[in-house]
Parts: C-alpha cells; sequence; structure tokens
C-alpha cells in the first residue's frame, strides 16, 4: 500500500536518485524537479504529501520556492523539509522562518530521512483531516445561517402584511412597493447588497398601523385633527416595534418606518426633517409608497389613473419628493407601472377619478 507521493526538489541527480531509492524501499511514490521554478509548478499540478527542498539550486533556489509556495492558497500547506549540506544555525533558522517545516543536513540517514517524511506525511493527514472538518462546519454554519436568515425576513414579511391585512389590503402592496423601492434604489446607483436591504426593510414601513383603532384606520371620511394626529402616530410607533436590533436590515427597517412621511421642504411628520436630513431610504419609500397608494384602492378612496398619480409625483418634486429621486422615478415611469400591473391581484386601469377628501387635505394637486 503506498504511503504518500513525496516530491524531490533538488538540481543534484544522484541526490533525487538516493531518495528515490530510499523512499521507494517504504513504500512511497516519488517525483522530481530540477529547480524551484519545476518544483513550484510541480506541487502546483500534482498536490504531493510532502517535498523535499534542497537550498542551492539554479533558476529559483530552495528559499524563494519556500517563500512563493508558503504565498499560495492553494499549496501552502503542504509540509516541506529542507535537505541540503548547509547546515549552519543561521541557515537552520532561515529555512524555518521562511516555512519550513523540518530541517535534515546531507549527509543523512535512511532512517532518519525516512522517519522524518513518515512524521511529516502523519502531520499532512492530520491538518487534512482537521480542514476537512472545518469546511463542513463551515458550510453547515452557512446553512444554518442562511436558514436563520430566511426565517427573518419571512417573520419581516409576515409583520408588514399584518399591518396592511388592517388596511384591507392583501399584502400586495408591500410587495409592489418594496419591488419599487429596489428598482429605485438600482437606478440611484446603489449596490446590489443595499438594493436587496431596501428591498427587506421597506414591507415594514407601516408596520406601526398595527396599534392603529380601525375606526380611524378605515374611516372612509376626513380624519378629525385629533385622529390624525393618531394616525401619525404609526411612524414613530413603528419604530420603537423596529428598535433595538443591531442588524443592519432592522436598522434601515426602523428609519424607513420613522422618515417615510417626512417631506424633502421639511412639512412632513414626525419631526419635519428637510431635504438629505431625511435618510435615502425614506425619501425612496416615500415615492414609491405614495406613487401605490394613489393607483390602489383605499376604503376613503378609489385608484387614481397612472397619468394622475405621476403628474402628483411630478408637482411634489422638491416639496414632498426628493427632486432627483423623483426625477429618475418619472424617466423610468413604465417600469414603475410594470411592477404595478405585475403583482395586483385586481388591478383595473382608469382614466376617470375623484379627488378624496384625505387628498384634498393633504394639498396634493394644488
Amino acid at each position: 500500500m503506498e504511503n504518500g507521493l513525496i516530491q524531490v526538489v533538488d538540481d543534484n541527480k544522484r541526490n533525487i536518485k538516493i531518495c528515490r531509492e530510499i523512499l521507494e524501499m517504504a513504500d512511497f511514490r516519488v517525483v522530481a524537479a530540477e529547480n524551484g521554478r519545476m518544483g513550484l509548478e510541480m506541487a502546483r499540478s500534482l498536490s504531493p504529501d510532502v517535498i523535499l527542498l534542497d537550498i542551492m539550486m539554479p533558476v529559483m533556489d530552495g528559499m524563494e520556492m519556500l517563500s512563493r509556495l508558503r504565498a499560495d492558497t492553494a499549496i501552502q500547506h503542504i509540509p516541506v523539509l529542507m535537505l541540503t549540506a548547509r547546515n549552519t544555525t543561521e541557515d537552520v533558522v532561515r529555512a524555518l522562518n521562511h516555512g519550513a517545516n523540518d530541517y535534515l543536513t546531507k549527509p543523512f540517514s535512511e532512517e532518519e530521512l525516512e522517519a522524518r517524511v513518515n512524521t511529516l506525511c502523519r502531520m499532512k493527514k492530520a491538518e487534512d483531516k482537521i480542514r476537512e472538518q472545518n469546511e463542513i462546519l463551515e458550510h453547515k454554519v452557512l446553512e444554518r445561517t442562511a436558514e436563520l436568515d430566511a426565517t427573518r425576513l419571512e417573520i419581516v414579511r409576515r409583520l408588514g402584511m399584518a399591518a396592511e391585512y388592517r388596511d384591507n389590503e392583501t399584502g400586495n402592496h408591500i410587495i409592489r412597493m418594496s419591488k419599487m423601492c429596489m428598482k429605485l434604489g438600482q437606478l440611484y446607483g446603489l449596490d446590489k447588497e443595499h438594493q436587496e436591504l431596501l428591498l427587506n426593510a421597506s414591507p415594514m414601513h407601516d408596520v406601526g398601523k398595527i396599534s392603529i383603532p380601525d375606526a380611524i384606520l378605515l374611516k372612509t371620511g376626513k380624519l378629525t385633527a385629533e385622529e390624525w394626529e393618531i394616525m401619525t402616530g404609526h411612524t414613530v410607533l413603528g419604530a420603537r416595534l423596529l428598535d433595538g436590533h443591531d442588524s443592519s436590515l432592522m436598522r434601515m427597517a426602523r428609519d424607513i418606518a420613522l422618515t417615510h412621511h417626512e417631506k424633502w421642504n421639511g412639512s412632513g411628520y414626525p419631526a419635519g426633517l428637510r431635504g438629505e436630513e431625511i435618510p435615502l431610504e425614506g425619501r425612496i419609500v416615500a415615492i414609491a409608497d405614495v406613487f401605490d397608494s394613489l393607483t390602489s384602492r383605499r376604503p376613503y378612496k378609489d385608484p387614481y389613473p397612472f397619468s394622475v398619480a405621476f403628474d402628483i409625483i411630478e408637482k411634489e418634486r422638491g416639496k414632498h419628493f426628493d427632486p432627483i429621486l423623483a426625477d429618475l422615478f418619472l424617466q423610468h415611469r413604465d417600469e414603475f407601472e410594470q411592477i404595478k400591473r405585475k403583482n395586483s391581484d385586481d388591478f383595473i386601469e382608469t382614466d376617470s377619478f375623484e379627488l378624496s377628501e384625505r387628498d384634498k387635505e393633504a394639498c396634493l394637486l394644488l
């Protein structure tokens, strides 16, 4: 039974012959290279169990090969036994500092060479086993992490949908709105990771509505001043529900819940933030949420035509909405219309509408 593959790197053919005879008698398979450059290429190709490496060689010496070997992640784990006539303390220390595992001076006995090679082979097998176990554990951790992430996202979606169901929605609103947010983030130039966070955090924008009484949330007419104050409180309540977690997803969700009703000109709520004081994510959600709400049926209104909704976005540019984001939205209106159509169960496009009391109150179209 073969004990392993040993690579000898030495420019002296006699030394190679001696090593081959000794090791083959001990049931090792032996390959050889005449210099460090050939030795590196062979190591990358064959991945031997142990390398016996001479120091003094043409083209590339043993020290340079050893340094390059240890810098190459594919082969840096291979044990190296320096095999040389240079036997000063300085030579030994230099070799060990370059990454050699052992050092044997010439001439050497058959027994000592075989014993050192056997020791390094056992060491490599143990390290390979540890590496294999680590890879298995890492894979399991990744699987478990992915499972936990999927569970967390599902909880997030269901939490967002719970608020929508109370508003006579099927949950499609948060699907459409989150996809619009992701699209607008992409158009703005956000990287893929940021877009994904926006997609998954935006469904919780109205989670605070869970605490709003049905008599207010489902009211078809104009809200009283007291009712309006309670309704606007859903932003702060939502932020409190989402606060206290340090994940980037929950931090973004909290900011969105708190700020998606702020306005570019400072007339929004709850804090009256203006311009870039409003987090970017809140400004993105503001446009997507308003557009989808305008083109959807609500207890207090019928859906508005796309043309009217786009007119409102344009008129509110620089007042309600970030002007750069509003321009991007309007320049790509066909893509947002498609998101609306593809993610609606009962969407009916209409050309007629009547401005609701709520929207009159919000000064839209004025």
